[in-house]
């Protein structure tokens, strides 16, 4: 008990209200158009236990533990990632032209990319505080050879990810670790570069899109998988590629159905694929209407200022770097799955955190959530010694 009372209490019932919500509309989601035989509703709650259970048993362990299980579980995470392209179909199906999962009996799948995020989070952070140390002023050559080992620790990997392919996960973890980056103190300008660069290359390629689409469909698309192409064709013109376009625009109709109070629980009657995973906001808003789903946003954002709170409370560089990838990452995959369920921005298969059915994702989550847990115990600890 003395363990569980060092746990953030509003962030424990916030993700307990929140798995209320998933399991309530992933059941919703799954049962009606005859589209599975059985609803997933009972496998969601399994997994949001063995979640809970997951994120109180890293709760448990101090800073230096943690840093102690980094490279090991990044070791442990690439080799399962890596193994994904020599294992035969029997163990690691090809889904949705992707082979990302490995086929467990009797337990499901498990994704091991989702699990990157985890180590990552700690490597990454660990690199930093040693150059930290290391340089106690910034120079050039110093914080631009801390680039190069962070980018050797992360795009190996995440080119593995992309060849799966799966360029929503990969989206993630850049999505994690530049606001690390931008946290770790490097020279200004070598951080303005840094910081450029993707803005200019974001830039070049709306220009040649706009401008030059010949040479856009040629040489930037054609560098592309078919899935993915379709995928953009999809979210451009998504009434001049109905097909690409279908479940965007399907998801689209059924959040504008549900108006401001919605159509009522389980009252879903606009067919979305895959509706229980990716698209799961769609039924929350179908149902729900905007108050719904306003509010589902307004619970998720709740996490993420949580996380924030519990950061800057901290005071210490080696928690601060791992909140704010924590923090930044959510945010960014909350704002970029509702985002291409209302055909703001591309399908990148991308869930929505801690709503969308899918136990590595989820089981992911719950473990950055214990590193939160383990930062907020640790400056508790640190405000009790103080007084005593």
């Amino acid at each position: 008990m003395s363990q569980l009372k060092k746990l953030d209490g509003s962030l424990v019932v916030s993700l307990f209200f929140i798995g209320g919500f998933s399991c309530l509309f992933v059941h919703s989601s799954s049962v009606n158009f005859g589209q599975y035989t059985s609803s997933f509703i009972m496998k969601q709650f399994i997994f949001y236990l063995i979640g809970f259970m997951i994120m109180f048993g890293i709760s448990l362990l101090d800073i230096e533990q943690l840093k102690k299980i980094g490279w090991p579980f990044y070791g442990l995470a690439v080799a399962l990632t890596a193994g994904l392209i020599v294992a035969p179909e029997s163990i690691a199906r090809t889904i949705n032209e992707a082979k990302s999962w490995y086929q467990i009996p009797f337990l499901g799948s498990l994704q091991p990319s989702e699990f990157l995020k985890f180590a990552f989070l700690i490597v990454v952070s660990k690199v930093i505080i040693s150059h930290q140390e290391k340089n106690g002023r910034p120079s050039y050559l110093a914080d631009l050879w801390l680039l190069v080992k962070i980018g050797l620790i992360v795009l190996p990997p995440s080119l593995l990810v992309y060849k799966q392919p799966d360029t929503g996960m990969v989206m993630l973890y850049m999505a994690m670790i530049l606001p690390m980056i931008l946290f770790s103190g490097i020279h200004r300008k070598l951080l303005i570069v840094f910081t450029a660069i993707p803005l200019v290359l974001i830039s070049i390629v709306v220009v040649l899109y706009v401008r030059f689409n010949d040479f856009f469909t040629e040489k930037i698309l054609g560098a592309l998988s078919g899935h993915q192409v379709s995928r953009i064709y999809g979210w451009l013109q998504p009434y001049d590629y109905i097909d690409s376009s279908f479940q965007v625009r399907q998801g689209f109709l059924a959040i504008g159905s549900g108006e401001f109070i919605g159509k009522g629980y389980l009252n879903n009657n606009v067919y979305v694929p895959e509706k229980h995973t990716d698209f799961i906001f769609s039924t929350i808003a179908e149902e729900l209407g905007f108050a719904g789903g306003a509010f589902v946003i307004a619970l998720l954002f709740f996490v993420i200022y949580r996380i924030v709170l519990i950061t800057v409370e901290a005071k210490d560089p080696f928690m601060t770097l791992m909140g704010a990838g924590i923090s930044s990452l959510l945010a960014f995959q909350i704002t970029q799955n509702i985002g291409m369920t209302l055909g703001l921005l591309p399908v990148t298969g991308v869930t929505l955190p801690f709503l969308s059915y899918g136990g590595s994702s989820l089981l992911s989550n719950f473990m950055l959530m214990g590193i939160v847990m383990i930062i907020h115990k640790s400056y508790k600890g640190y405000m009790f010694k103080r007084e005593d």
